[in-house]
C-alpha cells in the first residue's frame, strides 16, 4: 500500500469521534504540543485511577467547570490554540482519553460506553456534581455517551464534528477507517500524531497496539439514534461546512434533538433549546482549533439565549 493511501487512512483515524486516590502530577510527562502555541501551565494535574486505567487530567482557569475531550490519535494538547480562551472565565478540565497522550491504553476493552462512564467518574472524583462538556470527534462520542448514561453530570453539551451513527460518514471514509492497523505505524513516524504521542505517552511502544485497537473499534457498526432523545440538557452540534459527516446526517441529528422542525416564530416561541452551527471554510481536521469554535460555543455554554428583537433594534436607532 502506498504512503499516500496510508496517510489518507490515518487522517480518518485521527478524526474518530473517546473518590479514588490521586497520583502526583510529577508521575506524568510534561505537556508538549505540536501546535505553535503551547498549553499554559495547569493549575493542577495528575493521574486518576478509574476502572483499571490511570487517566491523565489537567485543570486550567477558574469559573464554571467545562470538561474538554480531544479527538482520536490526539491529546489534550491539540486544543492548545483555543483552550486559553475557554479558561479565561472557566475551569477547564482536560482529560487524555484511554490510550491517548499520558493515559495508557491498558488491557481493558476500548469503547465509547465505558469511556462515557469513566468521564462521569472523573468528574465526581474531582469534586464536581455537574459540568458542561465539549467533545471533538472521538471525544464527542465519549461526551455523547457520558450525557446519555450519566445525564445528572452534564449541564450543557457541545458535540464538535461527531455523529450518532456510523452511516453518518461519507462512504469512502468508512472504507479507509476499516483499514487502520498496526501496519501503518512505520509510515507515521514523521507525522504530528506520532510525534505528539511518543512525547508524552507512558508507554510509547504501545503506538502500534493503539492503531490496532482503533482499527477494530472503527470497524464496528453503531447506531445511537434511540439514545438521542435521552439528551434532555441543552445540546449544540458544531460541524465544518466541509466535514467528514454528510450534511444530511448533521441535519437529521439536529432534527432528532427537536431543532429545525418548524419556523421559530416572530417571538421565538418555537425556538428549540438546542443549536446547530456550521462553520464556514472548516473541515473535520481543523475545526477543533478554529477561533470561531470558541466564539460559537461559549455563548451557548454560558446560557446566553437572549437576542434583541427587530422592534428593540429599531427603537434603539431612533
Amino acid at each position: 500500500m502506498s504512503r499516500s493511501i496510508f496517510f489518507a487512512i490515518l487522517a480518518s483515524a485521527a478524526a474518530l469521534f473517546a473518590a479514588p486516590c490521586q497520583a502526583n502530577a510529577e508521575e506524568t510527562k510534561p505537556a508538549m504540543t505540536t501546535e505553535t502555541k503551547a498549553l499554559p501551565k495547569p493549575e493542577k494535574s495528575g493521574l486518576l485511577p478509574i476502572d483499571g486505567l490511570n487517566y491523565y487530567y489537567a485543570i486550567y482557569g477558574k469559573g464554571e467547570p467545562l470538561l474538554l475531550l480531544h479527538g482520536g490519535l490526539g491529546t489534550t494538547d491539540m486544543f492548545a490554540p483555543i483552550l486559553p480562551s475557554f479558561a479565561e472565565n472557566r475551569t477547564v478540565i482536560a482529560v487524555d482519553l484511554q490510550g491517548h497522550g499520558r493515559t495508557a491504553l491498558g488491557d481493558r476493552p476500548f469503547g465509547l460506553e465505558a469511556m462515557g462512564d469513566d468521564m462521569a467518574a472523573i468528574v465526581k472524583a474531582l469534586g464536581y456534581d455537574k459540568v458542561d462538556v465539549l467533545g471533538y470527534s472521538l471525544g464527542g462520542g465519549v461526551a455523547f455517551r457520558m450525557a446519555v448514561q450519566h445525564p445528572e453530570t452534564v449541564r450543557r453539551l457541545v458535540l464538535v464534528s461527531a455523529g450518532y451513527a456510523a452511516d453518518g460518514f461519507y462512504a469512502e471514509m468508512r472504507g479507509q477507517q476499516a483499514q487502520v492497523s498496526a501496519a501503518a505505524a512505520e509510515f507515521m513516524k514523521d507525522t504530528p500524531m506520532y510525534k505528539s504521542y511518543v512525547a508524552v505517552a507512558p508507554r510509547p511502544q504501545d503506538f502500534p497496539k493503539l492503531l490496532d485497537t482503533l482499527g477494530t473499534f472503527m470497524r464496528k457498526d453503531y447506531d445511537y439514534s434511540a439514545d438521542v432523545a435521552k439528551l434532555k440538557m441543552p445540546v449544540m452540534l458544531v460541524y465544518g461546512d466541509s466535514d467528514m459527516y454528510r450534511p444530511e446526517h448533521e441535519i437529521k441529528f439536529y432534527q432528532m434533538l427537536g431543532g429545525g422542525l418548524k419556523d421559530a416564530g416572530w417571538m421565538r416561541e418555537n425556538l428549540s433549546q438546542n443549536r446547530l452551527a456550521i462553520l464556514p471554510n472548516r473541515t473535520h481536521y481543523d475545526v477543533f482549533f478554529a477561533p470561531e469554535l470558541t466564539a460559537t460555543a461559549l455563548p451557548f455554554l454560558n446560557g446566553e439565549t437572549k437576542v434583541k428583537s427587530w422592534d428593540e433594534v429599531v427603537s434603539e436607532t431612533k
